[in-house]
């Protein structure tokens, strides 16, 4: 069911010329990869053939990096040009996780309502696969020894030229930090909501209170405030955008 629904609907990304669109998806007998999916890198029938080993995780469950590390290592073996994960949810650890060697592995989340096999037409029109790449940000140094992050975008891959180039911040609905990440939890110490116009207004308006300005327009940036560097050497930064997909990418302070 998974892969007739990816075959119809084909792999989703920021912008809709980026669109994996495969010509063919056929089942592949392999430990982790389920399946060969060919596309065009370049126009259609004129670019450039690719093949795309699918790896598909758990209906309810979490893949793990070993488990992308695993399926990189069959498809390099199998002769691949890429690997597509295809998962519900991944675990922190696998947000670092982009490359195999020669292999670029690229993380697709699910839509839920594939959950609902019986009844969910394949019409190839609903965003059932997406891939959402991973947060570009910059590391400032500010006064005090403290550090501020600013996000430049995220990073995309770009199936017609085989590229990884950031997209821009106006694809980020809002984005998060976690300034002293522990490796197991998540904690939202920083928040940050981009968007066109007043992004706040229906929440001024059922607040009914006067607003400090200066504090709202704080949280209205791409660049965040400046905070300690973290005892544990590492911060985490959340990223979600319009469609409610989110990725985690987790880097080093020292």
């Amino acid at each position: 069911m998974i892969l007739e629904n990816l075959k119809t609907a084909g792999v989703q990304q920021a912008h809709k010329e980026d669109k994996i669109v495969f010509s063919t998806l056929k089942p592949w007998p392999g430990h982790y990869v389920c399946a060969e999916g060919v596309y065009y890198e370049g126009e259609d029938d004129s670019g450039i053939e690719k093949r795309a080993a699918i790896f598909i995780g758990p209906e309810f469950g979490t893949v793990s990096r070993p488990d992308l590390v695993a399926a990189a290592r069959e498809a390099g073996d199998a002769g691949f040009d890429a690997l597509i994960a295809c998962a519900f949810n991944y675990d922190a650890h696998s947000s670092e996780f982009n490359s195999l060697g020669r292999i670029p592995v690229l993380k697709a989340r699910m839509n839920a309502d594939l959950h609902m096999a019986d009844d969910l037409k394949n019409t190839g029109k609903g965003n059932l696969f997406v891939i959402f790449g991973e947060p570009d940000i910059d590391i400032l140094e500010a006064k005090n020894n403290q550090v501020q992050v600013k996000i430049n975008g995220v990073d995309v891959f770009h199936p017609n030229t085989g590229e990884v180039r950031s997209d821009g911040a106006e694809g980020i609905a809002c984005w998060f930090i976690d300034t002293d990440y522990n490796e197991e939890s998540f904690f939202v110490r920083h928040a940050y909501f981009l968007g066109a116009n007043d992004p706040y207004q229906a929440l001024k308006t059922t607040l009914k209170a006067e607003i400090n300005q200066e504090c709202w327009d704080s949280l209205n940036s791409d660049i965040s405030r400046p905070f300690d560097k973290p005892k544990s050497g590492r911060i985490a930064v959340k990223v979600i955008n319009h469609l409610g997909d989110e990725v985690m990418k987790v880097y080093r302070v020292e």
